[in-house]
C-alpha cells in the first residue's frame, strides 16, 4: 500500500465567505476507493464534480458543526443524490440538531428523500477527553472529538483499517477551532493532520475572540502533537495570497503545506514504518 490509497481532496479550504479562488468547506477522504465527504459548506457538490469525485459515491458524511460555511450544502447534496435515483444508505455524523435541520428543510420545501439516512448525533460531554468511536468498516474507522468554537463542533480521525505490518495511518481535520493545550494530545501521532489556519499572527486577538487559530497556533499545536504532516486550511478571505500564513507556520513546523481547492494530499507513512 502506499499514499495513493489512502488521500485527501480538498473541495474548499477558504473561511466563512466563498471566494473565486477558494470555496466553503469540504474534503473527501478516499481510503481505497471508499470515500467520505468532511463537511459540506455552500456549493460542495459543484465542487464534487469539478474534481471527479462522482456524488453518488459517499456513504459517509461528517460535519464538524452546523455553521453555513461548513453545513449549507448538505440539504443541497442530499436532494441532487435523490433526484439521481440514489437508492443505497448514507450515514450523516454531526452534532445534536443535524438531523432536526436536515428534516425542517426538507418538509418547508416540500423535499423527500428515497433511500436510508443513518444520523449519528453527538454532544461534546461524549468526547471532550478522548476521541469517541463513531463508525467503522472493513476499510476505516472514524472517531470524534469535541473542538472549542462558538456553536458545538467537532473534530474527526480516520484510521485505515491495517493490512500487513505496518501500523495503520491516520488523518485528523479539525475545523474550526480556536488553540487549546487539549488538542495536541487528542490528534497526537497522527500520519496527517488538516488544522485550520483562519488569520495571521496579527490577527492573534481576533482569532481568541472568534475562537479560531493563527496559522502559528496551528504550527505549535503540530509540533506538540508529533504528527507527521501539517496541511492548513480554512482561510479568511482577506488573504489573497496566504504566504505570509506559511512562512508563519513553517517557522514554527517546517513540514507544513497548505491546502488549495482541487489538489490532492496522501497520507504518508511514518519513514520508519
Amino acid at each position: 500500500m502506499n499514499e495513493t490509497d489512502f488521500y485527501i481532496t480538498v473541495l474548499g479550504s477558504g473561511a466563512a465567505i466563498p471566494t473565486l479562488a477558494r470555496h466553503c468547506s469540504a474534503q473527501v477522504v478516499n481510503i481505497r476507493g471508499f470515500r467520505i465527504l468532511l463537511d459540506c459548506g455552500e456549493g460542495t457538490q459543484n465542487q464534487v464534480r469539478a474534481y471527479h469525485q462522482r456524488i453518488q459515491s459517499m456513504s459517509v458524511v461528517c460535519i464538524s458543526h452546523l455553521h453555513g460555511d461548513h453545513f449549507f450544502g448538505l440539504p443541497g447534496l442530499l436532494s441532487t443524490m435523490h433526484m439521481c435515483g440514489r437508492t443505497e444508505p448514507i450515514t450523516i455524523i454531526g452534532p445534536k440538531g443535524i438531523s432536526e435541520a436536515i428534516d425542517t428543510i426538507n418538509r418547508f420545501s416540500g423535499s423527500h428523500l428515497d433511500f436510508p439516512v443513518n444520523y449519528i448525533e453527538l454532544t461534546a460531554g461524549e468526547c471532550s477527553t478522548t476521541p469517541l468511536h463513531v463508525y467503522e468498516n472493513k476499510r476505516c474507522n472514524i472517531s470524534a472529538f469535541a473542538l472549542r468554537h462558538s456553536v458545538e463542533t467537532f473534530g474527526y480521525i480516520v484510521e485505515e483499517v491495517p493490512h500487513g505490518s505496518r501500523p495503520p495511518r491516520r488523518y485528523a481535520y479539525c475545523s474550526d477551532t480556536g488553540a487549546f493545550d487539549e488538542l495536541a494530545d487528542l490528534v497526537h501521532g497522527v500520519n496527517l493532520l488538516c488544522l485550520e489556519s483562519t488569520f495571521a499572527n496579527d490577527f492573534e486577538s481576533i482569532a481568541i475572540e472568534k475562537q479560531h487559530c493563527t496559522s502559528a497556533q496551528a504550527a505549535t499545536i503540530a509540533s506538540r502533537a508529533e504528527v507527521k504532516q501539517l496541511l492548513l486550511t480554512h482561510f479568511s478571505a482577506r488573504y489573497k495570497e496566504i504566504d505570509k500564513l506559511l512562512a508563519e507556520a513553517s517557522a514554527i513546523f517546517p513540514n507544513t503545506i497548505p491546502a488549495a481547492d482541487g489538489q490532492r494530499y496522501g497520507v504518508e507513512h511514518w519513514d520508519n514504518q
